[in-house]
């Protein structure tokens, strides 16, 4: 763990003027008001949850109870404080390899910014190499994202509200896609990133895209985002791959970093 904290002094140290004057330049967006409500869509598909399912896929109940919940309302606290200095609603969670906790981070986040009475949670799935979201939740979804990006069906057919998660939104990825970096860099995609991020002043979007270091993904994705937030698994990610990942991002706001995995007391731990 040692040798992996060293890493992320030494990326942070190379990005912090750049970060910096991205935290002092926030965008204008005083029209934007928060507002508490539950989350009411007719046409959305309401998806009953297995809890036993939930807990053994690690998914944090909607009241984000349990060993995880401490941490990640701690990281949602801290998520939500530099999206709001900045203006921002939109965050890719991503990481430098596979298996190192991202889509975990990435719906136990999502169940924890939904449990906050300000905000709205929309958790996309655009990890279309490996798509496992529907996966985390029992579910078995008919129509999803990867549908509405070739223009297949609208966003609201793909759409799935979980239950007991009043103010979580899901739009899943039914299958993996071949040609999923070109996809996530057409005008389509760009226009529906534009409409889920505009649609509700008060949501926060979360996008789970595939690691960094094994497609073009990520990097071609990103600069649709305001913010990234790094997933790293202790004893997992390895020194040189974290590195690598942020020089690929260098042009990217980079959140922060969430240490996954860790055997202190917290599950997480997080370094901004």
């Amino acid at each position: 763990m040692e040798r992996l904290k060293k890493a992320l002094d030494l990326a942070r140290e190379e990005r912090t003027q750049a970060l910096q004057r991205v935290v002092e330049l926030p965008r204008d967006r005083s029209a934007v008001q928060a507002t508490a409500t539950t989350l009411n869509f007719p046409h959305t598909r309401h998806a009953l949850v297995d809890p036993e399912v939930l807990r053994k896929q690690g998914v944090m109940a909607p009241d984000a109870s349990g060993p995880v919940g401490p941490a990640f309302k701690m990281l949602r606290t801290q998520v939500l404080q530099r999206l709001r200095q900045n203006g921002w609603n939109t965050l890719a969670i991503i990481s430098p390899a596979p298996d190192d906790g991202k889509t975990f981070t990435a719906v136990n986040l999502a169940v924890a910014i939904a449990g906050d009475t300000n905000h709205t949670a929309l958790l996309v799935d655009f990890d279309l190499h490996r798509p496992s979201v529907h996966e985390r939740f029992g579910l078995e979804p008919e129509v999803g994202v990867d549908q509405c990006l070739r223009g297949e069906v609208p966003v609201a057919r793909a759409l799935v509200h979980p239950q007991g998660y009043r103010q979580l939104l899901l739009l899943p990825a039914t299958a993996p896609v071949k040609n999923s970096s070109e996809l996530l860099g057409s005008q389509r995609t760009r226009r529906l990133v534009r409409e889920l991020k505009e649609r509700y002043s008060n949501r926060i979007v979360l996008f789970d895209l595939p690691p960094v270091l094994g497609a073009d993904d990520a990097l071609t994705f990103a600069p649709q985002v305001d913010a990234a937030l790094i997933v790293v698994g202790e004893e997992h990610t390895r020194r040189e791959d974290l590195v690598r990942c942020f020089e690929i991002l260098r042009n990217v706001p980079i959140l922060g970093t969430v240490l996954n995995g860790s055997r202190s007391d917290a599950a997480l731990e997080y370094s901004y």
